[in-house]
């Protein structure tokens, strides 16, 4: 039971994440249903499952060279790869990506020390 409530957690938080950054940051847009806001959390979750720990083990010397910053290159890729499989996420500049991803990474920072 724990289980299933810290799933649907970081799916809620997910989706409040991507809903601050299209909110708070200039060219980072999501138009789209609230199902399909929960949806795109729920891909970004299975990302961060899945495909996340493979690329922090083949990028974990730049991650250890820049004493962690470069965990955010590794959160921006997730939300790239999120853009491209989605129809409704717009990411458009490089800043964008960047300031979207500091939004989402603080958001998921404080729901797993919650958890």
């Amino acid at each position: 039971m724990k289980f299933l409530a810290k799933i649907f957690l970081v799916i809620a938080a997910n989706a409040g994440a991507i809903w601050a950054a299209a909110t708070y940051v200039p060219g980072f847009h999501f138009s789209g249903s609230t199902i399909e806001l929960l949806e795109l959390a729920l891909i970004l979750m299975a990302l961060n499952l899945i495909l996340k720990p493979i690329v922090k083990l083949l990028l974990g010397p730049i991650i250890v060279l820049t004493l962690g910053i470069g965990l955010i290159v590794v959160n921006a890729l997730m939300l790239y790869i999120l853009d491209i499989f989605s129809k409704s996420i717009t990411i458009e500049t490089i800043p964008a990506l960047v300031y979207g991803t500091l939004i989402v990474s603080v958001i998921n920072f404080i729901v797993h020390l919650a958890t």
